[in-house]
């Protein structure tokens, strides 16, 4: 029985011990791209940039801000309003699933807020703090270009409930 637990043991450490020796320089990166936000019905199109580091294959965080650039209408008790993003900002943990050289997948996890100007009788703006999640892929078409795909749910702490965002941006590595 000790010698199948030190087999096991040196097992789990020859399995760790790669994982734990990659390079953890970071490698920088920005995007640049268009978002479509579902927020409890309300579709909004957003201009939005990240910017983030990657540390050795499997793990990285990002920061995002978004802009909007489409709005809609929504009609409340008979009373037509229009309204924007304003802005949406987060910051994310990134885990990455590399598939081959120039092709990952990932997931994220973070916080965020979002403001929305609602105009109208009673207008005004909102705003609400999210925890957000999602998933995605990117591919890399030369070293350093590329583009990706996400898919990102926002569960607001406030009266906004959630908002599911999908977006396609330009990739860079600096």
């Amino acid at each position: 029985m000790k010698s199948l637990m030190i087999a096991a043991s040196l097992a789990t450490l020859a399995i760790a011990a790669p994982a734990m020796a990659q390079d953890m320089t970071p490698t920088g990166y920005g995007t640049i791209g268009y978002a479509h936000g579902d927020y409890e019905g309300l579709d909004v199109g957003v201009i939005e940039g990240r910017i983030g580091a990657r540390f050795g294959q499997y793990l990285g965080v990002e920061g995002e801000l978004g802009g909007g650039v489409k709005g809609d209408t929504v009609n409340i008790l008979g009373t037509n309003y229009d309204a924007d993003l304003t802005y949406s900002v987060a910051g994310y943990g990134v885990g990455y699933l590399p598939v081959n050289p120039n092709f990952d997948l990932f997931a994220r996890v973070g916080y965020g807020k979002s403001e929305l100007d609602v105009s109208g009788p009673f207008g005004g703006k909102d705003s609400a703090n999210s925890w957000n999640y999602g998933v995605g892929g990117q591919y890399f078409f030369t070293d350093k270009d590329g583009i990706r795909a996400d898919y990102t749910r926002h569960d607001f702490d406030d009266n906004l409930g959630k908002a599911d965002v999908v977006s396609v941006s330009y990739v860079r590595k600096f």
